[in-house]
């Protein structure tokens, strides 16, 4: 496998420290940028790349064959459109854009150009899908995911994640993506009809806190989606809770990672899953990495992204609509 030249662009953002180890070991990265160098030395120096500050020189760079796209969500689709332009494979971390109108602009000139893309949906394909995959293809679904308080954004060096112009939404536009893809993927649908119930009551921020869907697929299938940035700053990170019933039975998580599955003749399953999200990024690069020749062959797309996200904006939309009916 060769290790392809590689740029990241903004590599302040909190996911990159969590896939840098195996970049390093995969990728020849050649360039890094950061809105303050100062923030991401480290990484450069892991890397032995060089920083720059506008992410536009990274462009400037010879013979890139690949790049990473963190930056703040009200830049990304102007990256993306200039990676397409020069014909470099790139993997996007969601929403891309601070809209749906900017993620299809981008996945349509992709595929337009030929150039390969792919997202980190981490969550499919770990512990917590495989085991909810137990009870077959879900028809009610209950994930919940509850992350710390919305200042670690600040102390993270990504103010601009509480910033609404810039990030597009709070907590479901950065956390739903993952459980929206996994109700569609594991169902087979591409698309849901979302009631929503959006606050900001925990922390008074501008940007909401806390977020409830409900998923509706055509064929009936349905979804409750919790979301937040509601868990206290604390060791354990985060809460999470999942459950699947399907023609196979009943599976569930818990936040301490007991599992259990007990299927249609009564017997039950149980088992200790690990269901921090964060060790998912170290593999989904090593895949990328795999993949990169073969077009990210088997890897989450940008129209399954859209997918997703059609579902999130639209959340957006009915909270709003049913804000102003009330």
């Amino acid at each position: 496998m060769n290790r392809a030249r590689t740029v990241v662009f903004g590599a302040s953002h909190w996911h990159v420290p969590l896939c840098a180890a195996a970049m390093a070991e995969v990728h020849d990265v050649v360039g890094l940028s950061g809105e303050d160098p100062a923030q991401v030395r480290e990484l450069a120096e892991l890397w032995g790349a060089p920083v720059e500050a506008d992410w536009r020189q990274l462009l400037e760079l010879e013979d890139i064959e690949l790049a990473y796209v963190f930056s703040p969500h009200d830049r990304m689709a102007e990256i993306c459109r200039a990676l397409i332009e020069r014909r470099v494979p790139f993997v996007v971390e969601k929403p891309i854009g601070t809209s749906l109108g900017q993620l299809q602009e981008v996945r349509r000139a992709a595929e337009k150009a030929g150039v390969p893309a792919t997202v980190p949906l981490v969550q499919r394909g770990g512990p917590v899908d495989s085991w909810l995959a137990k009870a077959g293809q879900p028809v009610y679904e209950r994930l919940s995911f509850i992350a710390g308080p919305p200042e670690r954004y600040e102390r993270n060096g990504n103010p601009w994640m509480l910033d609404r112009e810039r990030a597009g939404g709070g907590c479901l536009a950065n956390l739903g993506p993952h459980f929206a893809d996994l109700f569609l993927h594991r169902t087979g649908n591409t698309s849901a009809e979302v009631a929503a119930r959006l606050s900001s009551t925990l922390h008074a921020g501008a940007l909401e806190d806390h977020a409830t869907l409900i998923l509706t697929a055509p064929d009936g299938r349905e979804a409750i989606v919790e979301v937040g940035y509601a868990f206290p700053d604390s060791e354990l990170k985060r809460y999470c809770s999942y459950s699947s019933a399907g023609e196979a039975g009943f599976a569930s998580i818990d936040t301490d990672g007991s599992a259990v599955f007990t299927g249609l003749d009564g017997r039950t399953e149980r088992a200790v899953l690990v269901v921090d999200s964060d060790p998912l990024y170290d593999p989904f690069v090593r895949q990328v990495a795999r993949t990169l020749g073969d077009g990210f062959r088997g890897m989450p797309t940008l129209g399954e992204l859209e997918d997703a996200m059609r579902i999130i904006w639209r959340a957006y939309e009915a909270e709003l609509e049913g804000a102003h009916h009330g």
